[in-house]
C-alpha cells in the first residue's frame, strides 16, 4: 500500500518533477546523515525521528487538502494546542476519554471553520486566522495559562509513548492516516471533486458538484487531525500545552508545498506531502547533529527563520517551474 501511495510521483509535468524532486532529496539528505553522523541511523534516532515528526506529518496531510481546494487553514497549530489541553484534563478519566476528547475538540473548530467559509462566504484566510486566535484564547483559558498535566494511571501516554511491533504508536497513526488519505484522494471521487475545485470553484458548482460539503469535510478532516496530533503532544510529552503550535501552520504548508502542490489548488499527493514532512523534519534533525559535532550552534529559535527562508525558495522555485511553460499574451 505505502509504495501505491508514492506511485503517483512519476514525472510528467512540472508538479509531478517537483514531487520526485522532494523524495530524491530526502533520500540524499538521509544518505549524507549516514555517512557524516555515527548514530544517525541508529535505532534510537530513528524512532524518535518517527515519533515526534509524526504530529506535523497529521497536521501536513491536513493541510494538503485544504489547499488542494485552493484554500488555506492557518489553525492547525491552535488547534492541536487546544486538543492537547482538552485530551489532557480528560485523561484522568480513561485514556479514550482524551483520545476522543481532543478529535472532538480539532474536528469541531475544523467544521466551524468550513460553516464559516461555505456559508458565510468568508475568505479562508480570515475564517481559520479568527480560528487560530480563538483556539489559543480557549486553551489558555481552559488550561489557566499553564501547562496541564496528563493523568498516567488511565493508559494516555501510551498513545505518545509506547511501541507497537517495534514501531511507535504516533507512526502508526500517521500511516494509517496517509493510507486513508491515498484511498480518498486516489481511489475515490472525493478525491476528484476536492481536486475540481482547487481548479475552479464557480466551474465545479455548474458540474453539479457538493463544492459546500466537501469544503465542510475538508476543513473537518484538517481540523481532526490537527486535533490529533495535539492528542498525540499531550501523551507524548506528558502534559496539555496552550502555548504550543506556534509555526506548526508553517511548517504544515510548507510540508505540503515542498512536495510540489500549488498553492492555487488543483493538484496534489498525499505520498510527496509525505516526503516533504520528513525532509522538513530531516533538515533539523541534521542541525541537531551539527550542533552536536560543534561545527554551528543554533539555537531553536532558527528552525523559524529556516522555515520561513526554506518555504520561500520553494515558492519561487515552484512559480518558476509553473510558469516555464508559459508564454505572455501578445499584444495588439
Amino acid at each position: 500500500m505505502l509504495s501505491a501511495i508514492f506511485k503517483p510521483l512519476a514525472p510528467k509535468s512540472s508538479g509531478d518533477l517537483a514531487r520526485v524532486g522532494v523524495v530524491v532529496a530526502l533520500f540524499a539528505l538521509i544518505v549524507f546523515g549516514a555517512l557524516r553522523y555515527d548514530n544517525f541511523l541508529s535505532p534510537f534516532n530513528i524512532l524518535t525521528f518517527l515519533r515526534y515528526n509524526s504530529m506535523f506529518a497529521l497536521i501536513a496531510l491536513g493541510m494538503a487538502f485544504v489547499i488542494m481546494t485552493g484554500g488555506i487553514d492557518l489553525s492547525v497549530g491552535a488547534v492541536a494546542a487546544l486538543a492537547s489541553v482538552v485530551s489532557a484534563l480528560l485523561s484522568p478519566y480513561h485514556w479514550i476519554a482524551g483520545l476522543g476528547g481532543g478529535i472532538v475538540a480539532g474536528l469541531a473548530v475544523g467544521l466551524l471553520n468550513g460553516l464559516v467559509i461555505t456559508k458565510m462566504r468568508i475568505q479562508p484566510f480570515i475564517a481559520t486566522l479568527a480560528a487560530m486566535l480563538a483556539a489559543y484564547g480557549t486553551a489558555l483559558l481552559l488550561a489557566d495559562n499553564q501547562s496541564v498535566s496528563v493523568s498516567y494511571d488511565t493508559g494516555f501516554t501510551m498513545i505518545g509513548q509506547d511501541d507497537f511491533l517495534g514501531f511507535p504508536i504516533p507512526a502508526w497513526i500517521a500511516v494509517a492516516a496517509y493510507v486513508v488519505g491515498w484511498v480518498f484522494l486516489e481511489r475515490r471521487a472525493f478525491g476528484r471533486h476536492v481536486l475540481a475545485i482547487g481548479d475552479g470553484e464557480v466551474t465545479a458548482a455548474l458540474m453539479g458538484l457538493k463544492v459546500e460539503r466537501t469544503l465542510l469535510a475538508v476543513y473537518g478532516g484538517s481540523g481532526l487531525l490537527a486535533g490529533l496530533a495535539g492528542v498525540i503532544l499531550a501523551a507524548q510529552f506528558g502534559a496539555g500545552q496552550p502555548t504550543e503550535g506556534v509555526g506548526w501552520e508553517l511548517f504544515a504548508i510548507a510540508s505540503v508545498v515542498v512536495g510540489g502542490t500549488l498553492l492555487t489548488g488543483g493538484s496534489g499527493s498525499v505520498g510527496a506531502t509525505l516526503a516533504g514532512a520528513l525532509l522538513l523534519g530531516m533538515v533539523f534533525n541534521v542541525l541537531n547533529f551539527e550542533n552536536g559535532l560543534g561545527w554551528i550552534s543554533l539555537s531553536a529559535y532558527w528552525q523559524s527563520v529556516i522555515r520561513g527562508l526554506f518555504l520561500l525558495v520553494v515558492v519561487v522555485l515552484q512559480a518558476r517551474l509553473t510558469g516555464r511553460g508559459e508564454k505572455a499574451p501578445a499584444r495588439g
